[in-house]
């Protein structure tokens, strides 16, 4: 199919471009900064609520954040 990069590498390389600590990442999910880090290391699954704050958060789209390619066609039936 098409290799993927890791949720939790997305995470650390969209904070990282843009020059943030993990504590103003957590601060904007409402969130200690050390469980933000998990999601980051991939030990913890990111909730959809905090997916979606992150999109807002990034002004990105959460197909970017899950590494999916853009223009996906929609499965036939």
């Amino acid at each position: 199919m098409f290799p993927m990069k890791k949720y939790y590498d997305i995470l650390k390389d969209l904070r990282e471009d843009r020059d943030l600590d993990q504590k103003t990442v957590a601060k904007a999910l409402n969130i200690d900064t050390s469980y933000y880090g998990k999601y980051e290391r991939g030990v913890h699954p990111i909730p959809i609520e905090k997916l979606i704050t992150l999109c807002k958060f990034y002004n990105i789209s959460a197909d970017y954040i899950l590494g999916l390619p853009e223009n996906l066609p929609f499965p036939k039936r």
